[in-house]
């Protein structure tokens, strides 16, 4: 898979004669085997989200019965022919991918016995990217080293380094306008502002990654990121443009299943007791009070009453 990479890469370089536009049809090739995926898991999604109240009442029937709960939510994704695990395709399709153009671009610039120039791996030294790397200490596309990550950029040189650090700013920028576009039309009942906020600033955290990688695989996400919203507008007019499309049903399912929650949290609460405030004040203390009455004390001690009622008989003379 390595080689198939490397050769993709070739293939585009031959074309444009330059490395970053290679990167970039890459990335465009990629994005557009993965688009029916992520059309077919937003749809997937959506379903699940549609199903939420139902899914809810399932849970509050079988609170006690983890087993008949599994098998009542089996049955309700069958019979509405959902797949829980359709929203997942995407992801898993990207993380192969991540690795084979990370070892890729790796490959290409690898350094010789000298550590220095590039002996690049996965190419026929025939093909023309072949020979225009080999022997070299850079992979320079407009000015940019591809084969140099951020960080070591910034090291080698702070003012030249502030362009790869302008680049993965840039993409964080990109991952946020993405992210917010997907989190307006996303209602989830279980999600507590917090959560959201986090999911809102994960793809700020993955462009931070990105300062540790080599600038070539940056601009591969970068071109990425730009087509990723052109999609998210084509899975806006597709599936929210209108009151009956399935965005639209699965929001107001959402919304239902978060109102249920909150009523659900609402009733676990314990009741704080009323009282009316024009009934009569009622101490509610039972012991008696410190020190007690007189009448308390002389029945405390009868034998010192007694004493005292029987008169004294007079001394002899």
């Amino acid at each position: 898979m390595f080689e198939l990479a490397a050769r993709l890469i070739s293939t585009f370089y031959a074309w444009t004669h330059n490395y970053a536009l290679a990167i970039g049809l890459v990335a465009v090739v990629v994005m557009l085997l993965i688009t029916p995926l992520t059309l077919k898991s937003t749809k997937g999604m959506l379903e699940m989200q549609r199903l939420q109240p139902e899914m809810r009442r399932l849970q509050n029937e079988f609170k006690g019965d983890r087993q008949k709960l599994n098998e009542a939510m089996m049955m309700l994704y069958k019979d509405h022919k959902v797949n829980p695990m359709a929203s997942c395709l995407p992801l898993l399709a990207q993380m192969p991918i991540f690795i084979i153009m990370f070892q890729a671009l790796s490959g290409l610039t690898k350094r010789g016995e000298d550590g220095i120039r590039f002996a690049p791996k996965f190419l026929n030294e025939s093909s023309e990217l072949y020979q225009s790397l080999v022997g070299q200490t850079k992979m320079v596309s407009f000015g940019i080293d591809l084969a140099l990550n951020p960080i070591d950029a910034v090291n080698e040189n702070f003012a030249k380094g502030l362009i790869y650090v302008f680049l993965v700013a840039a993409l964080a920028g990109i991952y946020f306008i993405q992210q917010k576009m997907v989190a307006s039309r996303t209602v989830s009942p279980n999600m507590s502002a917090t959560q959201a906020k986090l999911m809102q600033y994960l793809p700020v955290v993955f462009a931070v990654f990105q300062l540790f990688l080599p600038t070539g695989l940056i601009v591969y996400y970068f071109v990425q990121a730009l087509i990723r919203i052109g999609q998210q507008q084509y899975i806006t007019k597709r599936f929210y443009g209108n009151d009956s499309s399935l965005g639209r049903q699965a929001q107001a399912a959402g919304e239902r299943a978060r109102e249920m929650s909150k009523n659900d949290k609402e009733s676990k609460k314990p009741k704080k007791e009323t009282t009316d405030p024009s009934a009569p004040f009622v101490s509610k203390r039972v012991t008696p009070p410190k020190g007690g009455t007189s009448s308390a004390k002389q029945s405390s001690s009868p034998g010192k009453n007694r004493s005292s009622a029987i008169p004294r008989k007079p001394k002899k003379s």
